[in-house]
């Protein structure tokens, strides 16, 4: 190999190190489902002007207000995955595309519905409820 293809290389690596390490420290870290935590299961509707989807949700939340969500369709689908904090949120899964985390406040149009569950969800215990955000319903039974 020649001196500015070794050159090339190392810079590559470096690159490639550096890139990673920022990507890495810009990760939010949630806080982890524990005992004291509360754990709702149930079904979840999700209508909007085009789609309806029926399936089964899990949501955990703790007294300090960190939220997490699961939508699943029969059992090893999962449409959608919400780890979210008071001013931070990670959504993964098919109704999610390809995926986003940051501010709840900058979240993209298509979540919104969604991370407003959190609050809705927190501070009730009622078997049923019910959340419109926009073109979208989302009504839940535990």
């Amino acid at each position: 190999m020649t001196r500015v293809g070794c050159r090339l290389l190392m810079v590559g690596l470096a690159l490639t190190v550096l890139l990673a390490g920022c990507s890495t420290a810009s990760r939010h870290q949630f806080a982890q489902a524990a005992n004291d935590w509360q754990t709702r299961s149930g079904q979840l509707l999700y209508r909007n002007a085009k789609t309806t989807v029926i399936g089964e949700v899990l949501v955990r939340f703790s007294r300090k207000g960190d939220f997490e969500l699961t939508f699943s369709k029969g059992p090893g689908v999962t449409l959608l995955t919400i780890h979210q904090s008071e001013s931070f949120a990670e959504a993964r899964g098919g109704l999610a595309r390809m995926g986003w985390s940051g501010p709840v406040d900058r979240a993209p149009a298509p979540l919104r519905g969604w991370l407003g569950l959190r609050e809705k969800l927190i501070h009730t215990q009622d078997r049923r409820v019910r959340h419109v955000s926009g073109a979208e319903t989302f009504l839940l039974r535990f």
